[in-house]
């Protein structure tokens, strides 16, 4: 293997190192804002959607998992539902009503008011995110938004009361590795507010 490949390896790890410090002190306080909402609801019995498209779609189904389960303590599971995990349903939807309306069907039949809906979208510009923010807003619901670059559409579309984690970077590379450090620091704001974890 050639020195310079090695070189350019380690420089994703320093560049992607550097980047997550620098968000630290732009995204703790909605990160924490978020966390509270979710805690709030689900001590309601209130549940979480979350939905993404590719990679994000991957990170939704993710924080399901890890709420459904567990992230790094034992807990009762809590409510969450990745809409982007039912194959069956998705293809249906995009069969018959186009792609654009995968999400915003599922929350129109699922959704409560009170649910917390997270929406995870690298540009900020998906048609399908855009129309699960309107859906999720004329039910009622809670809504979190993690995006990349300047937040597109996506933040257009959002209401005062909903919270906004931006990622501001052009890499959806980057983009996607500080989604996942989001998404732990979420888990374990909750896991705190819950079950009391001060350390």
């Amino acid at each position: 293997m050639s020195m310079t490949l090695q070189n350019r390896i380690s420089t994703h790890f320093e560049e992607s190192g550097q980047f997550k410090l620098e968000l630290a002190g732009l995204l703790a306080a909605p990160i924490a804002n978020a966390a509270e909402i979710i805690v709030e609801a689900l001590l309601k019995e209130q549940k979480i959607l979350a939905c993404g498209n590719g990679g994000a779609a991957a990170s939704a189904q993710y924080f399901a998992s890890l709420m459904l389960n567990r992230f790094e303590m034992e807990r009762p599971g809590l409510a969450a539902i990745a809409l982007s995990a039912d194959n069956t349903t998705l293809t249906s939807i995009a069969d018959e009503n186009h792609f654009e309306q995968v999400f915003s069907k599922q929350i129109s039949a699922l959704g409560m008011e009170g649910d917390v809906l997270l929406v995870i979208n690298t540009r900020g510009t998906s048609a399908n995110i855009i129309k699960a923010i309107s859906a999720a807003q004329e039910r009622g619901l809670h809504i979190i938004a993690m995006t990349g670059g300047d937040g597109g559409k996506v933040v257009e579309t959002l209401g005062e009361q909903d919270i906004h984690i931006g990622v501001p970077h052009d890499s959806a590379s980057r983009i996607q590795e500080a989604f996942v450090l989001i998404l732990h620091c979420l888990c374990d704001a909750i896991d705190c507010l819950l079950l009391g974890v001060n350390e």
